[in-house]
């Protein structure tokens, strides 16, 4: 005799998104998997006395989104600190600050943090300095980040504090004085120094998780260093406290103690499993470091190297990729110029079998017809962020950078697929959301950026579970498999023109429902 599911969902237009996107209209649940997909008259002989049905009143069913690029302790800081991806220019992001540092109930010695600033959607399009931070507070080290993560501003206090520890070449100046801009290795000083203890840690990322669930994300890939992230997730796992699949991915400093741990990729329980051994070549377009084979559109006021910088060479890089894989761990490796991709692309080939272990390209932003070919021939996975799109629109970000040829084939992500490529989708929370993302590529405004709906939902779901090892338990909705769904207002079929405005009515967690959102 078959035993009754613990949950039905039904009255649903379910898109299982499988190799057909067989639909049904009901699902039903046992023991956190799917053990039936198919209409409601099929599924009723799994309605037992205790059996709980949901009614979704028609809306779509989905696979649970997977973010497959992500920074959830920031995500976290942004909701408990200023977010700063609502301002909408310098003196709105100095009034968000001033405004969150009375509110707080911190000491003198404390810092004031924002979150999130993108000063290419300003009409005075340009960095948050020192100068403006010192309005904030002369006394209290300020600092706010761009939403790329690569590039802060700070204020006098925390220049007079940190600025022996960072690298000349990262901090920017002007007339030979600080201008309060710093860049990568200069903001990973900043980072340390803000590292939150284990009980705010705890704090940032359950305000994330429950963020993640509002906009439909069962699953993340989080990218993490130096943190407490990886500690405090496996506390709120025992605690039965995540609702959130959360696969690891290291920074190649951690990879001794990866090893003498004897943690590997893909090792770990239900919630929390270990991801890859993550790395960068080279910068962003937003701060002129990433690595480009031609110059800067606007080199003129970049820093000394108008094609960018390396951040980790590809002599380093080489010998990592030879390390981590030797070691039986996938590589995630950042890279977003065009010859950051190619380095990372060859330092993969060197391996043998770089598909077999599933070595990820991070970002690949600008990619030429030969590495597009390579990501297909290889089987490396493309990890990018289709949010990104919306610096790819005339008179962008990107046409600022790249000018407007390059930015026309930038995020090329129907010619990968076209050419075969894994194609995973993230959102490197900017801002983590998926249905924003699905609708920049959806409609991208040139060819080779644009997926139909179909595989743009793939690349969140299906694609991104690929990249972590599993497809076999997570990304359709398929008996045998995870319940990990997401609900949705309205279809994204139905109305490709306005994905980003769909709402999340309900996402379910190995059939929990985590969020409900119904009217």
């Amino acid at each position: 005799m078959t035993a009754a599911a613990d949950c039905i969902f039904t009255n649903a237009n379910v898109h299982t998104l499988d190799d057909a996107d067989s639909t049904a209209t009901a699902v039903a649940v046992r023991d956190g998997e799917v053990v039936r997909v198919g209409d409601a008259y099929e599924l009723d002989f799994l309605n037992g006395v205790e059996t709980t049905e949901i009614d979704l009143g028609g809306r779509v069913l989905l696979p649970g989104f997977i973010d497959a690029h992500t920074h959830l302790s920031h995500l976290g800081r942004s909701l408990v600190y200023a977010d700063l991806a609502e301002a909408d220019s310098p003196d709105d992001s100095v009034a968000l600050l001033a405004e969150s540092a009375e509110e707080g109930e911190r000491t003198s010695d404390e810092w004031i943090l924002g979150f999130g600033y993108d000063e290419s959607t300003w009409a005075e399009s340009r960095y948050l300095t020192r100068e403006d931070l010192d309005r904030v507070s002369e006394e209290r080290p300020v600092a706010a980040f761009r939403e790329d993560m690569h590039i802060a501003a700070v204020n006098s206090a925390a220049l007079d504090r940190y600025a022996d520890e960072m690298p000349d070449d990262d901090v920017r100046t002007e007339g030979g004085d600080p201008t309060g801009v710093v860049v990568e290795e200069a903001v990973d000083v900043i980072y340390e120094a803000i590292e939150p203890d284990a009980d705010e840690m705890r704090e940032l990322l359950e305000a994330a998780q429950r963020e993640a669930h509002r906009k439909g994300v069962t699953g993340v890939h989080d990218m993490v260093r130096q943190s407490r992230a990886p500690a405090v997730y496996r506390r709120m796992d025992l605690d039965g406290d995540l609702a959130l699949r959360v696969r690891i991915n290291y920074w190649s400093d951690h990879l001794d103690a990866l090893v003498e741990t004897g943690l590997a990729t893909d090792h770990g329980s239900e919630f929390v499993r270990t991801g890859g051994v993550k790395t960068f070549t080279d910068g962003s377009l937003g701060g002129r470091t990433a690595k480009l084979s031609e110059p800067y559109a606007d080199a003129g006021d970049g820093p000394d190297d108008a094609t960018g910088q390396w951040v980790v060479s590809p002599e380093e890089l080489r010998d990592l990729v030879a390390e981590a894989d030797g070691e039986g761990f996938q590589l995630t490796a950042h890279a977003i110029g065009d010859e950051a991709v190619e380095e990372v692309l060859s330092a993969y080939e060197a391996t043998g079998d770089p598909g077999r272990a599933r070595h990820r390209v991070e970002h690949a932003e600008l990619t030429d017809d030969e590495s597009v070919e390579r990501f297909a021939e290889t089987g490396v996975v493309a990890s990018v962020q289709p949010n990104f799109l919306k610096w790819a629109r005339e008179g962008g970000l990107y046409d600022d950078r790249l000018g407007s040829e390059r930015r026309k084939r930038s995020n090329r992500y129907a010619d990968l697929l076209d050419a075969g490529a894994h194609l995973a989708f993230g959102s490197d929370c900017m801002p983590l959301d998926p249905l924003f993302g699905v609708h920049q590529t959806v409609n991208a405004p040139e060819e080779r950026q644009r997926l139909p709906v179909t595989d743009a939902l793939r690349a969140y779901t299906r694609g991104a579970a690929y990249a972590g090892f599993d497809e076999d338990r997570l990304g359709t909705i398929e008996a045998g498999k995870k319940a990990d769904f997401v609900a949705l207002e309205r279809s994204p079929w139905e109305h490709p023109e306005d994905i980003e405005n769909i709402d999340v009515a309900m996402t379910v967690v190995d059939g929990d429902v985590v969020y409900d959102g119904r009217d």
